[in-house]
């Protein structure tokens, strides 16, 4: 009697890989994954604007740790161009974090991911 259901050639149907191993390797990548995440979490990036006029420090998770602005640049007659240097400090430190978020995590090739 013809064998009926199941894989042609048993659970290797997979590049060669049964499916045991494929599911090691994925929890495997898993763990590295999030042990990436978390080691990115926890550092720092910074940035400056106007010539370092403004300086903001956010960690890996996006979380604004500090922001220093030099006294000389306070001018209640121009707050506009505060908040703009503030804005762009602050884009520039979470740009940091999503190209560190890229080199870092995008070695693991999921997609999805990021």
């Amino acid at each position: 009697m013809a064998k009926r259901g199941g894989f042609p050639g048993g659970m290797k149907g997979l590049g060669g890989m049964n499916i045991n191993q494929l599911m090691k390797e994925a929890k495997k990548m898993q763990a590295d994954v999030e042990k990436s995440q978390e080691e990115l979490s926890v550092k720092e990036f910074s940035a400056t604007a106007g010539g370092g006029a403004v300086e903001a420090t956010v960690t890996g998770a996006k979380t604004l740790k500090t922001i220093k602005i030099k006294q000389d640049v306070v001018d209640p007659e121009d707050v506009e161009m505060l908040q703009d240097l503030i804005l762009t400090c602050i884009n520039e430190a979470l740009r940091k974090v999503d190209e560190a978020q890229n080199a870092t995590l995008g070695k693991f090739n999921i997609p999805g991911i990021m």
